[in-house]
């Protein structure tokens, strides 16, 4: 884990971003090394059995930690300004890590019901099945959270801004209210990442990771992320993830290590792509609306920007007007079905522009009432701006919206 190695203090975010890693080899290496291994030779006996039970530390198996996996651990951690990072195999991973680690039967959760497809899923239905109450509620509706908080709620869980309606949550009123129940606030940071917004500077224990989307920014690999304290990580995450094994690979690691270096600069150019484009689809008679939080038209703009540092990220979901669910759908069908440049891809984060119909697709196996109560309409679209000429993925865009 990150805390292995030391952190770089006094530095600014830029630079950690690119100096951050456990320290170099005896070679010298100036880009970080990949360590390809699953073992590791023990230099005693005595030695290994120490390394084993925790009491020195060193490297003793792939399950257990990694060097390039701790390099990618601490450059996340100095971003996000975590003492601990924890990464796994996918954010996905990162969640039911999170949740076995610090949860039992008869324990209850609030989360945001507009959160993603899989979360509900995980926390709503899978959990469920072992005695884990749970309770969805508004993501923007602070009275809703505080009245299902039980006193058996042990976590709050937010996703802030939320895929794809980019509803943005009070970090700092939702922990206030987390820490007065003796709960612990999550909040998931993909969508923003620490280029934009610390979570745990507004009071967040956890802020969780798809190292997927825009840490990797180029859609290469699969990676998460949990970052939080140093006890919190020693004491009940590193537990459960050296028995239950959802670790990141050590090439993933590398590449996610690789990619924030240059998070900040993506982040910051995608996100003004995104602003432009988002206000000339406002026009666009064929949009019904666009929901986008650097848009005074968002209902939260005003909090996105203070959480945000003024900038509205590089996400956006914009609805078709229709008379009715099927036609929305083939409205969208269409739009998407004649774009030539850019790509009809669920994923996101990436330098490409991505394109996806979240009622088919990232939310397709919720039902049609779970999907009404998030909000997650047949004429939706979200997209991921990424790194093309504006003027290019406007026209590929129109070219499906002036034909419906």
């Amino acid at each position: 884990m990150s805390s292995d190695a030391p952190i770089h203090g006094g530095l600014h975010r830029d630079t950690l971003a690119v100096r951050a890693a456990t320290p170099r080899s005896a070679y010298g290496e100036n880009s970080e090394a990949l360590y390809l291994t699953s073992g590791y030779v023990q230099p005693s006996a005595e030695a290994s059995a120490a390394r084993f039970a925790g009491e020195e530390d060193g490297y003793t198996y792939g399950r257990s930690g990694n060097p390039t996996v701790s390099s990618m651990e601490l450059r996340l951690s100095a971003l996000e300004g975590a003492e601990a990072t924890l990464a796994t195999s996918s954010g996905m991973s990162a969640i039911l890590l999170m949740l076995l680690s610090l949860l039992k039967a008869g324990d209850h959760v609030v989360y945001s019901q507009s959160m993603f497809g899989s979360t509900i899923k995980l926390i709503g239905s899978e959990f469920a099945r072992f005695g884990v109450n749970s309770t969805a509620v508004p993501q923007t509706d602070l009275d809703a959270w505080r009245a299902a908080i039980t006193p058996n709620t042990k976590l709050l869980f937010a996703e802030t801004p939320t895929n794809p309606l980019t509803e943005v949550c009070d970090m700092a009123a939702l922990a206030e209210m987390a820490h007065a129940a003796g709960a612990l606030l999550a909040v998931d940071n993909c969508f923003a990442t620490p280029a934009l917004q610390r979570p745990i500077e507004w009071g967040a224990d956890i802020v969780m990771h798809s190292g997927t989307k825009y840490l990797d920014g180029q859609g290469r690999v699969m990676a998460g992320a949990l970052c939080t304290t140093e006890q919190l990580v020693k004491e009940k995450l590193l537990p459960v993830i050296k028995n239950a094994g959802m670790v990141l690979s050590p090439f993933n690691a590398w590449v996610v290590l690789k990619g924030m270096e240059t998070l900040d600069i993506r982040m910051r150019a995608q996100s003004e792509r995104a602003h432009a484009l988002a206000q000339v689809l406002e026009q666009h008679p064929a949009v019904a609306r666009v929901l986008y939080p650097g848009l005074p038209s968002h209902p939260q703009h005003a909090l996105a920007m203070r959480q945000m540092g003024n900038c509205g990220g590089a996400l956006l979901s914009f609805e078709l007007k229709a008379d009715a669910p099927d036609q929305a759908r083939a409205r969208a069908f269409h739009v998407l079905n004649q774009l030539q440049t850019l790509s009809l891809c669920t994923n996101l984060g990436d330098t490409k522009t991505l394109l996806t119909h979240p009622a088919s697709t990232s939310h397709g196996k919720l039902s049609e009432p779970q999907r009404q109560a998030a909000g997650i309409g047949q004429g939706l679209i979200r997209v991921a701006v990424g790194l093309e000429h504006l003027d290019d993925i406007r026209a590929d865009l129109w070219r499906g919206l002036d034909t419906l």
